[in-house]
């Protein structure tokens, strides 16, 4: 992938760098550029068109396609809940916050021009309009209410504080639900999601927009389901047993 995005040119046509890379036609749709039907022109040709430098276009090519996605090797059962949180911050949470109205932007115009031809697009955005709806709200939750009680509670557990057990007893709701609440939601509409787009699967002869969307959908997928692991699987077991440490203490 990245050493497709190396090797543009000026010459190179909007179609193949979109197709070598599909995270670049986020920065077509930016400019206006089509990369679908009619993006079988050169670079540099477009650029004219658009009146746009085409060297500041390569950059912005080559940099968006540079963004770092996480290795699925970090030892993240080590890590304390605390520096957990901040990972999940802004590894996660800044991508969704990015990528959720990006692939809405594109769902939204698959669906107004294929419609017709694709009749399960409407429901596809829907469930994805539904998904996001649950999506941003809980990001706000965690980084306004949750984490903070999480940092708070961790430093007070590992420096032995007296007040650690108070904490618990007055802020340990908001782990409860989130550890049990909306997640079974998120969880059921990435399975419809699934089964609508068989498995993110584009239609044979489905042009590059289609493609590109789909494409989306699976790289939110697969951030969304490493997401909710980490909470649910490793960050609140972790706190629900230091909360049931201390209130035992305290006893």
């Amino acid at each position: 992938m990245l050493e497709g995005i190396k090797q543009i040119e000026k010459s190179t046509f909007v179609t193949d760098i979109v197709r070598n890379d599909y995270r670049t036609a986020t920065v077509f749709k930016k400019h206006d550029i089509d990369f679908c039907c009619g993006g079988k022109l050169p670079l540099e040709k477009i650029c004219d068109h658009k009146n746009l430098n085409v060297d500041v276009l390569l950059q912005e090519l080559k940099a968006y396609s540079r963004d770092w996605c996480p290795s699925g090797t970090h030892e993240y059962r080590t890590w304390k809940p605390d520096f957990l949180t901040d990972y999940i911050v802004h590894i996660h949470h800044r991508y969704l916050e990015k990528s959720i109205p990006e692939t809405g932007d594109f769902l939204d115009h698959l669906t107004k021009k294929h419609s017709k031809k694709y009749t399960h697009l409407p429901q596809l955005q829907e469930l994805f309009n539904g998904l996001a709806a649950i999506i941003i709200p809980q990001i706000k939750q965690e980084e306004e209410v949750i984490f903070p009680y999480i940092k708070q509670l961790t430093r007070a557990y590992h420096n032995k504080e007296s007040y650690a057990a108070l904490l618990v007893r007055t802020l340990r709701k908001p782990v409860e639900y989130a550890s049990s609440g909306e997640q079974r939601t998120i969880e059921s509409f990435i399975r419809q999601i699934r089964e609508l787009t068989q498995n993110y699967t584009p239609p044979e002869n489905a042009c590059m927009s289609h493609q590109v969307t789909l494409k989306k959908l699976l790289e939110l997928d697969n951030d969304t389901v490493q997401h909710i692991y980490l909470e649910q699987e490793i960050l609140y077991p972790q706190v629900l047993t230091m909360e049931t440490e201390l209130m035992n203490r305290e006893e």
